[in-house]
């Protein structure tokens, strides 16, 4: 989780609470990192991490917008911010789905 603080910190994106959301509890067996937040206005905001070595399709892409919706069932509140961070190829296609949807992407 520090990572994470650390590199939202260096996008001066500061969060006053920020907790790791298990994958079971969603029932989900995804290979993704999903960090629940609460910024300084007081809005939750959602952290997808992904790293793996091939490339994110996108299918894939699909299957996280369902686990978003998931999260904001199991947080019984709406997600105002979405951010992704992805270690690995991304497909353009994907990339403009998820913008599309209003996700801010960061492909390291």
């Amino acid at each position: 989780m520090r990572e994470i603080v650390e590199f939202f910190g260096a996008k001066k994106i500061i969060f006053k609470k920020l907790v790791q959301i298990q994958l079971s509890e969603l029932s989900s067996r995804k290979k993704v990192d999903i960090y629940l937040g609460v910024n300084l206005k007081g809005f939750y905001c959602t952290i997808f991490k992904i790293s793996k070595k091939s490339r994110v399709l996108k299918k894939e892409v699909l299957e996280f917008l369902e686990l978003h919706e998931k999260l904001e069932v199991y947080n019984d509140s709406k997600i105002h911010t979405k951010y992704i961070i992805i270690d690995a190829p991304l497909c353009s296609k994907a990339k403009a789905l998820l913008e599309d949807n209003g996700w801010k992407v960061w492909n390291e």
